[in-house]
């Protein structure tokens, strides 16, 4: 039986981004099965201690972006600092992948599209139009899982991952939850290859 794997992330998230192809790979190679959790970032920082971007330090703001660089270069990726459509409104995005989930669809393959079409094609991800291309593109059906998106029932569902974030003691995107440990970050994904690898036991809270 596949081992699960709980996914939280969001498509605004340029960690998320990068994270994404590595942490799939390790999906693909430990046969885990994925619970994809797209969470709303502002209401999830401010529930639990963050701040948005924007209101942090400068310091902090600066540090992000030699952060951004060192990734880009490891992960060898090629994207831009200051994509000219970011920040965008995440929640018509996210709320595709909940509307192919409920479909009963895989939403990577759309993941796969859109978060590079996001951070390096500088496309509007937040854009009704520019999603159903990309699920279109990805296989699915693109103009019925955007109408879905804002649907009650998909913002419910929205706000279910919410919930289940705060319960895990997860705080950011990305971060990976195997066995009720909490891996938080793109940088984290190495140590969640060590901890598949090895089969430990979780690492509880003392």
């Amino acid at each position: 039986m596949s081992q699960s794997i709980d996914y939280y992330f969001s498509l605004p998230s340029p960690w998320a981004y990068i994270g994404h192809k590595p942490f799939m790979d390790l999906v693909k190679t430990y046969d885990l099965k994925v619970n994809y959790k797209p969470v709303f970032l502002g209401e999830l920082f401010a529930e639990t201690g963050g701040l948005p971007l924007g209101k942090r330090h400068p310091v902090r703001q600066r540090y992000r972006f030699l952060e951004l660089q060192r990734w880009r270069e490891k992960r060898g990726l090629d994207f831009h600092l200051k994509p000219k459509n970011w920040p965008f409104d995440g929640r018509l995005a996210d709320g595709v992948v909940l509307a192919a989930l409920e479909a009963g669809l895989d939403p990577n393959p759309f993941l796969h599209l859109a978060f590079p079409a996001a951070w390096e094609n500088e496309e509007n991800v937040g854009d009704a139009a520019v999603l159903v291309r990309l699920a279109d593109q990805a296989g699915l059906p693109g103009k019925q899982l955007v109408e879905r998106s804002p649907s009650a029932e998909i913002t419910a569902q929205y706000e279910q991952n919410q919930k289940d974030a705060q319960a895990s003691d997860v705080f950011g995107s990305p971060a990976y939850v195997l066995n009720g440990e909490v891996f938080w970050g793109q940088d984290r994904i190495e140590l969640l290859g060590d901890a598949l690898k090895s089969k430990r036991a979780a690492f509880k809270q003392p």
